[in-house]
C-alpha cells in the first residue's frame, strides 16, 4: 500500500484528488496539509512514501517545504511528486534543488495522477516528455550555463551522450532505442552517471543537462 499525504491550500483541490487516487486500492491518504508548514507537520506525522505538494501556497511554499523535508535525514525514504501549472515554471529549477522527485500537472487525467504516484513511490522520477521536459526546458532560460567541461569532464562520451536523453525526458527503453544499447544496459549508464555527478535522482540529471549546456531550450529532437 503506498501511503500519500496532499498538501495544497485549496481545500476542493485537496479533496478531489484524495477522492481520485483512493479509487487505486493500492493508495492510501494518510493525511492533508492546508500549506506548506501543516504539510511539513503532515509528513513528520505519518511518514507517507509520497507527498503531492503545491508549489504556490502562503506562508511556506511548496519549495521551502520541500527543502525542509529533503533536510531530514529521517525522511529520506519519502518522494515529493510537485502539483504545477505552467504559470509557475519559474519555482521549477529550485524544486528539483530542493530534492522533488517529478511534476504533475493539476490537470492532469485521474489514470496519470494515480500513475504518477506509483511512478515516485517505486523510486523513479516522472519525467515525461509532454511535462517534465517542457517545464525544464522553460526554467532554463532563467538558468545560468556553467562551463561545460567543468561540470561534465568526469564523463566519457558515451555517458553524455545518455544524460542528453535524460535531459529531454526519455526514459530508459527509448534512450536504449535511440543509442543503439539495450535498455538494460542504459540504466546501467543513467546510474553511473547519478554517481558520478552525485544526482539523486534522474531529476536532477535533468537539470544538470540543461544547467551545463548540454540540453538548451528549443533543441529539435525534445518531443
Amino acid at each position: 500500500m503506498i501511503r500519500v499525504v496532499v498538501v495544497d491550500d485549496q481545500h476542493l483541490v485537496r479533496a478531489g484528488i484524495r477522492a481520485l487516487l483512493e479509487r487505486d486500492p493500492g493508495i492510501d491518504v494518510v493525511g492533508e496539509g492546508a500549506d506548506g508548514e501543516s504539510g511539513v507537520r503532515a509528513v513528520l506525522r505519518h511518514r507517507p512514501d509520497v507527498v503531492l505538494m503545491d508549489v504556490r501556497m502562503p506562508g511556506l511554499d511548496g519549495v521551502a517545504a520541500t527543502r525542509r523535508l529533503m533536510a531530514d535525514p529521517a525522511l529520506t525514504g519519502v518522494a515529493v511528486l510537485m502539483l504545477t501549472t505552467f504559470d509557475a515554471e519559474e519555482n521549477v529549477f529550485a524544486a528539483i534543488r530542493a530534492g522533488a522527485r517529478g511534476f504533475l500537472l493539476k490537470d492532469s487525467e485521474p489514470d496519470d495522477l494515480r500513475r504518477a504516484v506509483h511512478v515516485v513511490a517505486g523510486g523513479e522520477s516522472l519525467l515525461s516528455p509532454a511535462v517534465t521536459a517542457r517545464v525544464m526546458r522553460a526554467a532554463a532560460l532563467g538558468s545560468p550555463v556553467q562551463d561545460r567541461s567543468d561540470r561534465l569532464q568526469v564523463l566519457t562520451q558515451r555517458e553524455r551522450e545518455v544524460l542528453a536523453e535524460v535531459g529531454a525526458g526519455r526514459s530508459n527503453e527509448e534512450i536504449g532505442r535511440r543509442l543503439q544499447m539495450r535498455a538494460a544496459t542504459a540504466r546501467t549508464h543513467v546510474s553511473r552517471v547519478m554517481s558520478k555527478l552525485a544526482a539523486r535522482d534522474r531529476a536532477r540529471l535533468v537539470m544538470i543537462a540543461y544547467e551545463s549546456g548540454l540540453r538548451t531550450p528549443g533543441t529539435a529532437d525534445d518531443r
